[in-house]
């Protein structure tokens, strides 16, 4: 059975995103640091503005940010009229902080009934979310779970999964009792057996929206294996309505690792005939002795830069004659090298020989074509 649909944004310049019903899964990051007013202004405000643009080209269709206090929903609430990503906010403990971020075209909020205040607070937060059209997700992790559930725990009355559901189930009750149902949940833990077992349980007893992702993952390659991991199990089932792949690392390859994993799970349940969702896929050797091309150095240059454009294309960056044109003859466009010269190709034809020095831009020029 699939999750219930929930609309996300669609006022104003925001743009509007649908999540559950079977449609694909939305990706989503989390902003990385600290805001201030003097952020947006002038050319660091077009820098954010810009990098929000980038995500979004990249395939982010929700970013979210940390709101601790009045003056963060504030500067949040400016950006929002600023952009249009769908914006969300992340609030604990204030249920204050959530009336204010509803003033603004902030498309989403994201608290715990459990930790905002009593029921009359929540009621406010719901009341008025609910008049402005604005869903809420309920966030349960591992590492803060209600004190019965996590004396139960660690009595070993209760398995971990189980108890993050039994939290999440408790806080959607509140929302229930409410009348609200624009409402989605995450449970999330360190642990990827018991992130994949929760979120199976719940998908099994609500039609609640399911956000899924491994908090606390780790750097880069820990966590993008241990997203993966997760992921491509819960996904493969039909699991998962909003994904974020957690990484203590850039925004831009919380993105790419969430999308290449969104791809992967297309292929495993056999989409292979179908139209690949539209973006550039990227190919390249590892590099090894044989290597005449720093794969390394221009795969990290044009990385982001291919994963925001608009084209349905393979590139491939090989690093030698032996993983070249031949192995690589399934590329729209690739490049590679050999001794002080750089080869182009499509195809596996070589189509271009140039120096060097001459590959950033001649590697450009050809891209246009495609």
């Amino acid at each position: 059975m699939h999750s219930r649909t929930i609309q996300i944004g669609g006022f104003g310049r925001v743009e509007s995103v649908t999540l559950g019903g079977g449609l694909s899964s939305v990706i989503q990051t989390m902003w990385k640091d600290r805001f201030s007013f003097s952020d947006l202004e002038g050319e660091s405000g077009e820098a954010v503005i810009a990098r929000i643009d980038g995500l979004k080209k990249m395939g982010c269709g929700l970013l979210r940010f940390a709101v601790p206090d009045l003056n963060a929903a504030e500067v949040l609430g400016s950006l929002s009229s600023m952009v249009s990503m769908p914006l969300v906010a992340d609030i604990h403990f204030d249920y204050k902080i959530a009336l204010r971020c509803l003033d603004f075209p902030i498309a989403k909020i994201r608290i715990n009934p459990g930790n905002i205040g009593g029921k009359d607070k929540v009621k406010a937060v719901v009341e008025k979310a609910a008049a402005n059209s604005r869903p809420i997700r309920v966030g349960v992790n591992a590492g803060s779970l209600p004190a019965d559930i996590r004396q139960r725990v660690d009595s070993g009355c209760l398995e971990s999964a189980e108890a993050l559901v039994l939290a999440a189930e408790r806080e959607i009750a509140v929302f229930d009792e409410l009348g609200f149902n624009s409402v989605m949940v995450s449970m999330k833990a360190s642990s990827v057996a018991d992130t994949i077992n929760a979120n199976r349980i719940f998908a099994e007893r609500s039609d609640v929206p399911l956000h899924v992702g491994v908090t606390e993952a780790g750097p880069l390659i820990a966590g993008v294996v241990r997203n993966a991991a997760a992921l491509v199990a819960l996904l493969s089932e039909g699991i998962g309505d909003t994904v974020r792949v957690s990484l203590s690392d850039t925004m831009e390859n919380e993105v790419i690792a969430a999308r290449e994993i969104l791809e992967t799970v297309r292929e495993l349940k056999g989409a292979g005939g179908t139209p690949r969702p539209r973006g550039v896929r990227i190919v390249s050797c590892p590099r090894c002795g044989r290597s005449g091309f720093d794969t390394h150095a221009f795969t990290a240059l044009w990385q982001n830069r291919l994963y925001a454009m608009d084209k349905n294309i393979t590139v491939a960056i090989m690093g030698c004659a032996v993983n070249g044109p031949e192995e690589a003859r399934h590329a729209d466009i690739g490049i590679t090298g050999a001794g002080d010269k750089v080869l182009i190709f499509r195809k596996g034809k070589i189509i271009r020989t140039i120096d060097a020095v001459e590959a950033d831009a001649a590697f450009e020029e050809e891209l246009r074509k495609q």
